[in-house]
């Protein structure tokens, strides 16, 4: 193991080379978490970054309590990777993109006993959210068509199913209002308290949040279904995880709690790490270990606040320059702000990201993907 596993106090790890571009805010928010009562221990990625009140990208290990805050709006944010029939020489980017003009209104009629059918196999109950299945939201989530750039380890691409060279289509949303409706609400019941364990509210937290990451990942599929179903290939889902979410674990004989916040599961197979829209995707396979408290980056972590990239980037690149990429993939993206907001120069280097997490000794890479076109919004979107 390198240098890359900073002990920050007793109960406080955080995932980072010396070179790895870390804000002071992000750390303050890390080391404050650590204080809440019941936590025993608190990881830092090296995405880390500030979030609202509490850090993002980051794990939290409590005893007894949850913290639905920790978790935040998003419950059961995450991303699917879906492998295509296409095969990438046949791929025209300009053509896929004028196929996309009718991905984001809610799903008609067609898609009524597919939608049911998951439902009840599920076992998901959320009235009232409908309409928003299958559509991406906004920040940083997207749809993003991908290819295979390169392969380190081709056995466990295999293993996996991965052809190289097939089309592929990475999703990343969440629960959408869903999420955001149940953290207002327990938040108006019992502030950032935490929960005990046994007691009504955790109870009802739980149920809801399990609802919110089923919703989630059926999200997320409808998503990559009529994505497929835009562009008229067919496809299978080669693997589908959270990133936001609170779940019972055990560390070294301890029973309790493994908080997610932007953290990728290492403990659930092979994962992915997404850069920028601009940058790589590396798909990794964990070495679990609990010194990243079972968990990775999830991606690779802002520089910047969002409302603050216009300003850096509108004298430097005018949008048509923003709609194109350094990989010559293509962007789509009609709502202006989020164009800037999410421009490849507002987040790390995903290979510092990934450089970190070898050099903890948690992670091997077993191929690097690169865009082929990335797909925010066509207007104005929600969040």
């Amino acid at each position: 193991m390198g240098n890359s596993v900073q002990l920050l106090s007793d109960r406080v790890s955080l995932i980072a080379s010396n070179d790895t571009w870390m804000e002071g805010t992000a750390i303050q928010q890390l080391l404050k978490t650590a204080e809440l009562p019941h936590m025993c221990r608190v990881a830092g990625m090296p995405d880390l970054h500030p979030g609202r009140g509490y850090p993002v990208g980051a794990a939290f290990f409590s005893v007894g309590h949850i913290y639905p805050a920790l978790v935040g709006n998003d419950i059961g944010c995450g991303m699917g990777l879906w492998q295509t029939d296409l095969p990438l020489h046949k791929v025209n980017i300009d053509k896929l993109s004028k196929r996309l003009g009718n991905v984001e209104q809610p799903l008609d009629d067609s898609w009524g006993d597919l939608l049911r059918q998951r439902k009840q196999d599920q076992a998901i109950d959320c009235d009232g959210f409908d309409a928003s299945l299958g559509t991406i939201g906004g920040g940083n989530h997207f749809a993003e068509f991908q290819a295979v750039d390169d392969v380190f380890d081709s056995t466990a691409l295999e293993a996996l199913g991965l052809e190289h060279k097939r089309l592929l289509l990475l999703v990343h949303s969440g629960s959408r209002g869903l999420g955001q409706r149940i953290l207002t609400e327990h938040v108006s019941r019992f502030n950032h308290q935490g929960l005990a364990a046994g007691t009504a509210g955790f109870d009802d937290y739980l149920q809801q949040h399990d609802q919110a990451v089923r919703w989630a990942e059926l999200n997320r599929e409808m998503i990559a279904r009529r994505f497929l179903q835009a562009i008229r290939a067919e496809g299978e889902v080669l693997f589908d995880i959270n990133h936001n979410l609170v779940s019972s674990k055990t560390l070294d004989g301890t029973a309790g709690w493994l908080h997610r916040k932007g953290a990728t599961p290492a403990d659930q197979g092979l994962v992915v790490i997404p850069g920028s829209r601009g940058d790589h995707t590396y798909l990794v396979k964990p070495l679990e270990s609990a010194a990243g408290l079972y968990s990775l980056a999830h991606g690779a972590g802002r520089k910047w606040q969002r409302g603050d990239c216009k300003a850096r980037l509108s004298h430097k690149y005018s949008r048509d320059e923003l709609y194109r990429t350094a990989f010559g993939s293509l962007v789509i993206c009609g709502d202006r702000t989020l164009l800037y907001d999410e421009a490849p120069q507002a987040y790390k280097p995903c290979l510092s990201i990934i450089e970190a997490l070898q050099d903890a000794g948690l992670i091997e890479v077993v191929a690097r993907l690169k865009p082929v076109l990335t797909f925010k919004t066509h207007g104005e979107c929600s969040a």
